[in-house]
């Protein structure tokens, strides 16, 4: 009887032991209804578990730009809002980073480099511009911010005499690393932790109310330069 306990018992201790999912990607697929998926995560050269130098991408290409940070197997199209299956991802690979498939009807991002991205936000909130959750990881900064199509956002730069060279877009088809994740560049976290409203979700400021303040926030540097050049 006592053996049977026992097993009983180790079994149940190698339960509790396995890692759950991160937060971050249940609350998304769950709570608001973001798809997610896990990244490619990264690997141990030699003995040395530790991230850093000892890490490198998982994927098949040695000089991968973004170790660790991207979709492999699955891939992108592979993101999804079901929870079973996100608990199944991080069952299996307990340490993937959580990516967030950006578009349709999941957030977009706008991001610009780690410095400029620090810049922005003082610049942004002098001049009272409301924002939604940030993403900051050692390199870039992401203004999480309503979804927006391919067109859309080539109506709204078109409308722009000059935006900051250093700006990217995630958008539709696109994703972006949420914390709290481990990449090769180093840690992801909220810079700006999301707010959530009524029903729940996260608030989001609208793409244009954003693009245009970062272009205002831009401006004005000496020389005729970018305020928030890198």
């Amino acid at each position: 009887m006592r053996e049977i306990l026992g097993r009983r018992r180790r079994r149940k201790l190698r339960r509790s032991e396995r890692p759950a999912p991160p937060g971050t990607a249940l609350t998304c697929a769950t709570a608001w209804q973001w798809p997610v998926l896990p990244g490619v995560g990264l690997t141990t050269v030699g003995d040395d578990p530790a991230p850093g130098p000892g890490r490198i991408c998982a994927c098949p290409d040695p000089e991968c730009v973004v170790p660790g940070a991207h979709p492999f197997d699955p891939g992108l199209l592979a993101a999804t809002t079901d929870a079973r299956m996100v608990r199944w991802w991080w069952r299996i690979r307990p340490t993937a980073p959580v990516l967030l498939a950006t578009g349709g009807g999941a957030p977009c991002a706008l991001s610009l480099p780690a410095l400029a991205g620090a810049r922005a936000l003082v610049a942004l909130d002098r001049m009272e511009v409301r924002l939604g959750p940030v993403v900051a990881t050692p390199t870039r900064w992401s203004l999480l911010v309503t979804p927006y199509s391919l067109e859309r956002l080539g109506e709204l730069l078109y409308a722009q005499d000059r935006v900051p060279a250093s700006l990217r877009f995630h958008g539709e088809g696109g994703y972006l690393v949420l914390p709290t994740s481990q990449t090769g560049a180093g840690e992801v976290r909220w810079e700006r932790e999301p707010v959530t409203g009524r029903d729940g979700r996260p608030w989001l400021p609208d793409v244009e109310t954003v693009l245009d303040a970062l272009v205002v926030a831009s401006s004005g540097a000496p020389g005729g330069g970018s305020r928030l050049a890198y």
